[in-house]
């Protein structure tokens, strides 16, 4: 699911197209929160609350009686459904493979591709300290 948290919402829904839906119901209709986030002093050390981050929250029911639920950052609540759509579908034999196979590898393959972009773009940038020469004759 953390592909599809991380992916664009207009991603989501055109590698949906290719799928037929199946029947569906909103238990907990799409709707915006808060969560608390915290950190910890030095990485291990004593946690305490950083501040608060704005998600989206959704819980869906197939006809067949698959429950999925959708949590994003921020506050896109079709992206919250159609995340649980997903979460469902994949809880169903007859259409996990069709959702693993048209929804979520695709949608990570670019995930992927982007990751490995920012990193050769940072790449680029490094400097290595032990080659410089310090400027003293």
């Amino acid at each position: 699911m953390a592909v599809l948290a991380h992916s664009a919402t207009a991603d989501i829904e055109g590698r949906l197209g290719t799928i037929a839906l199946p029947a569906h119901e909103d238990l907990r209709e799409p709707e915006n929160g808060l969560v608390m986030v915290r950190g910890r002093v030095g990485g291990d050390g004593a946690p305490f609350n950083l501040g608060e981050a704005t998600v989206s929250r959704a819980a869906v029911r197939l006809s067949t009686g698959e429950v999925g639920f959708g949590y994003t950052l921020g506050r896109d609540r079709e992206k919250a459904r159609l995340i649980a759509l997903c979460d469902a579908m994949v809880q169903s034999a007859e259409l996990a493979g069709a959702i693993e196979t048209q929804v979520v590898a695709p949608l990570r393959a670019a995930m992927v591709e982007r990751r490995n972009r920012k990193a050769v773009e940072a790449a680029a940038t490094r400097v290595d300290f032990y080659t410089l020469v310090r400027g003293e004759g």
